[in-house]
Formats: C-alpha cells, structure tokens, sequence
C-alpha cells in the first residue's frame, strides 16, 4: 500500500473535489502503471462504468455507470474529529454561521454560533454543542484526546461527513460522558451485525438522527440496545420497507420518523405499536395506502400505540374514508397531519374535508396544524349527524332506541354516528327534510364576505357548501379575517331583498335555512 494510501482504504469515505464516495477497489489496473483507487460515486452521474474495465471486473457498483478509477492523490480521506473542532472554532475565526441550526425532523437545535467563537478560541473546553457538519470528519482520533480538549460538550452534529463506519461513531462518543444529542445523517455507514450495548457510551443519548446513512430497521434494532435513554429517533431516506417488532429496546422512544422510507404496506405499523411510551409517529411520503387496528370494533379503542398523540401521514396513498375511521381507535391521538392524500381529492371543498375528519375522530385537537375549536366540533358533528341521517335511517335506524338497529355496513362507514346520536340526540325528522342523504358535495355557493363597520378590510369571495351552518361560517371567519375573540353578527343582503338585511340568528341552521342563493352577500359586524 502506498504511502497516500490508508491501509483500511476500501470501503472508507472519500471526498473528490466537492463529489463524495465509497472507495471499492485500491492495485493496478493494467495496462496503466501505479496505484488505482476504484470507487462508487454518490451521485452516479459522476461515473463511467459498474467497476469493470477493458472487460475485467474489479469491483462491483449499485448503479451501472456508478463507478470509475482515480489517483490517490486525488482522494481526501478525511481528518479526525478533533482536528476538525479546533478547524472550525479554533483556529478559523472566519467561519460564518450558516449551519449553527441543525434540523432533526422539523426540530432545530442550535449550536454555539460560529460568529461568535473567536471569543473562545482558547476555551474550547467551554463548547457545550459542537457542529462540524461537511468538515470530512473520518476518524475519533488520538484516544481520550477528545474528552481531554471538550470535556463539555452534550450536543454534537456530525452530519454529512466521511464517517463510514458505526465503530467510528462510538469512537468518538465513548469519548464525551455527557452526549444527549448526536446527528450523524448523511454518512453511508455500515453499522453491526449483531447485538452490541457498548458498556454505556450512549447511556444518556436522548436524541439521534440517521437520516440518509443506509440504516435498515433490522440494524437499528441491533444498535438500540446501547440506547436505553433514547428519546427521538429520525431515520428519515434510509430505505427501510419491512419493519420488526422491538423486543427490549426503544421503551423509552417518545418520537420516531421514519418519513421517505417506502413501507410495504400499513400492516407494518402492527411490528411497532408497542412501543410504550411512543408519543409521536412520523410517516410522511412512506407509501403506505391504509391504516388497520385489527383488535378494536367499530367504536372501541386499540390497545396498540397507546400513548401516541401526535401523528404525520401526509404525502401518502390513502383513499378510502376507512383509514380515517380507524384513526378514532387511537385512544390518545390529539393531533393528525394528513394533507395530500388522494383521500382528500374526494371532496372539492377543503372546509367540508376537514369538517367529515372532525367528525370522524372524536378526541383530535389539531387537524393539519390548524387547532380544532370547540364551535368548530360542534358544527362539524352536528352537520355530519343531520347530512348522513337519511342513510342512518334507511340502514335500520330508528328513533325508538328499541327498534334502532343500524346494519353493519352503516357502522363501518359511519362508526361515529351512534356516538354523535348519544351527544346531541337522533336526527329529527324535520332536519332531513330536502337534504342530500349520501354526501357533503352540497351546491357550493359563491358569496361576497364585507365588513360594513371596517372599510378598510376589503371584501372577498368564498365558494361555500349550503349545507354549511351558520357556526361553522363564523370559524371559518374568524380564521380568514384574524378576528380576535368577539362575538361575530352575520347577516346577508341579496338582489332579490333589495335595502333589506337577513340576520344569520341560529348557529345551527345551515345557509340553505336562509335561502341564501350564489351571488349574495354575507355581512359581518363585531
């Protein structure tokens, strides 16, 4: 092996200008002289060829024009950790503080500021949170060094780096006794075999992102027993389709994401529903078309998943309504994201939308990041209980709680709806009078919202259901205007009731109660 050459070579990092790699063969390659290194590009635009050469293979790449050979003088393998820390707080006070926030999810973590760090360039041993973020980090180091030089440090950012191994990273850690947040994404790693504990070197880590390293489940799993105090955990784009169930490992995970990985279907969500203390799940852009809690009938609550709170669904492939029926089950669920689905094509209206969810999910707080007032469930319920009680009724509902015996196929589709006719009463006859039995896509109305008292808020046109009630219309208003918390008065005008006002008097009643018609206008006063 050459001089330039480190003697592990293949299958270690390397950076090539700007263009990193995964370096896969290091001889000859005849009929030119010297030293060859064959390498697989991250990016495969970069290549030329799979590792084979005039006919002759010397290594293999992923992708078919993945590869090509390079001098070694031309491979940068990187430097150590510590000698990438006094680089960039130590010795380079130039640095700019572009990369003090670091994303774990859609949470940052700041780090000590680069500005600032000429004051403490012979205080690195004050350094609480370290980034040396794309510093070709490859190596610990000289061992102990670290703890000696940054005896403080808790928060490390190791991402997008030369590291191209799982010893490396507990080289370094075993080296800081107080970790609690390591982001090491962005590293092509190869992590363990089998089942390691590592004596305690990540005994207080709380949070660890591995996004984009090549991570399967079943090597997390391998990893995790030397997390026991593991909080958050991000393995967003690492591939990871079939999930298995944690057996002794990750009680203490509050926060998994597991987005951009494509998952074979929801039945892989069965593997970690037990996780004990798991509050919120990530699952943006996985693939995943349906979500199924076998253990629970219509109007119970599953056993899996039991603290979860907050979930993330959008960018996915559900359709059905189902799914979201099977969200009620969850017993602790608050909050739900769940936008750009083909599910959410089914409805022209976005408010008719996201009043059938409210509906449908009985404990949700925040629905797309939107909080869910109480007026706004309210009317979101009683709408759905009076626009689907002509197929209550002809299903087998009845008033007489004796006679009242809706068919199974009602409940699968409708498994609130006996709920909601124990909250607020069954659906009287009257209110079913003319209304359309099957569906919310009730004529859309466009309407000129003003505000006669506030001529400086100018008006606007909104399409709205005519189911709509009038409750619900004061929601949407206090959203659309940012009206602080007063007490909104509605009225309408029309060309046909010309010099005369209609007040909007019954929160319960919907527009059509009124026989507001397209064109007219809504009058808003508080």
């Amino acid at each position: 092996m050459t001089a330039c050459v480190p003697s592990d070579a293949v299958g270690r990092r390397i950076l090539c200008g700007t263009e990193y790699a995964t370096v896969r063969y290091v001889g000859s390659v005849p009929p030119t002289a010297g030293i060859w290194l064959g390498v697989e590009w991250d990016d495969p635009q970069r290549g030329k060829h799979d590792g084979t050469y005039e006919g002759t293979r010397y290594y293999k790449c992923r992708h078919p024009q993945g590869g090509s050979f390079i001098r070694p003088n031309k491979a940068n393998f990187g430097v150590d950790f510590l000698t990438a820390v006094k680089d960039r707080y130590g010795l380079n006070a130039e640095q700019d503080g572009a990369e003090n926030i670091v994303m774990f999810g859609k949470k940052t973590v700041e780090f000590v500021g680069m500005d600032s760090i000429a004051e403490q360039q012979s205080q690195l041993n004050q350094l609480v949170g370290i980034s040396v973020r794309d510093c070709a980090v490859s190596h610990a180091g000289q061992e102990e060094e670290i703890g000696r030089t940054c005896p403080n440090i808790s928060h490390i950012n190791l991402s997008k780096n030369l590291i191209s191994s799982w010893e490396t990273v507990t080289a370094i850690a075993s080296q800081v006794q107080n970790l609690e947040t390591l982001n090491i994404s962005e590293n092509k790693l190869r992590f363990p075999s089998t089942s390691t504990s590592l004596s305690g070197v990540f005994s207080k880590l709380r949070i660890l992102a591995l996004n984009q390293t090549n991570i399967t489940w079943t090597e997390v799993l391998l990893c995790a027993p030397g997390w026991p105090a593991l909080e958050e955990l991000y393995l967003t784009s690492n591939n990871i389709s079939v999930l298995e169930r944690p057996d002794n490992v990750l009680h203490t995970l509050k926060l998994l994401d597991l987005s951009d990985n494509q998952l074979l279907d929801g039945n892989q969500l069965h593997r970690i529903a037990q996780l004990p203390r798991l509050e919120q799940l990530i699952l943006r852009n996985t693939g995943i078309s349906s979500i199924h809690f076998p253990d629970a009938g219509f109007g119970c609550k599953t056993k899996m998943f039991p603290l979860l709170q907050r979930l993330a669904i959008n960018n996915n492939k559900i359709s059905q309504w189902a799914s979201i029926n099977e969200l009620d089950k969850l017993p602790s669920l608050r909050a739900l994201q769940c936008h750009n689905n083909p599910l959410m094509d089914t409805e022209k209206n976005p408010q008719t939308l996201r009043q059938l969810i409210i509906a449908k999910i009985s404990q949700l707080e925040v629905l797309n990041k939107s909080e869910i007032l109480p007026d706004e469930r309210k009317g979101a319920e009683l709408d759905y209980r009076k626009v689907f009680g002509k197929d209550w009724l002809a299903a087998g509902g009845n008033w007489n709680p004796d006679e009242n015996k809706p068919s199974e196929e009602f409940l699968a589709a409708h498994p609130r709806y006996p709920a909601l006719c124990l909250k607020y009463g069954a659906p009287e006859e009257g209110e079913l009078k003319g209304r359309q039995p099957l569906t919310l896509k009730n004529q859309l109305l466009t309407l000129t919202i003003k505000c006669p008292e506030k001529p400086e808020q100018k008006p606007v046109q909104k399409k709205l259901p005519e189911s709509m009630t009038v409750q619900r219309v004061k929601g949407l208003l206090y959203r659309l205007l940012k009206i602080p918390g007063s007490e909104l008065k509605l009225s309408y005008e029309s060309s046909k009731l010309e010099g005369k006002e209609v007040e909007l008097d019954n929160d319960l009643k919907p527009l059509q109660f009124y026989s507001i018609e397209d064109g007219d206008c809504v009058l808003v006063r508080w």
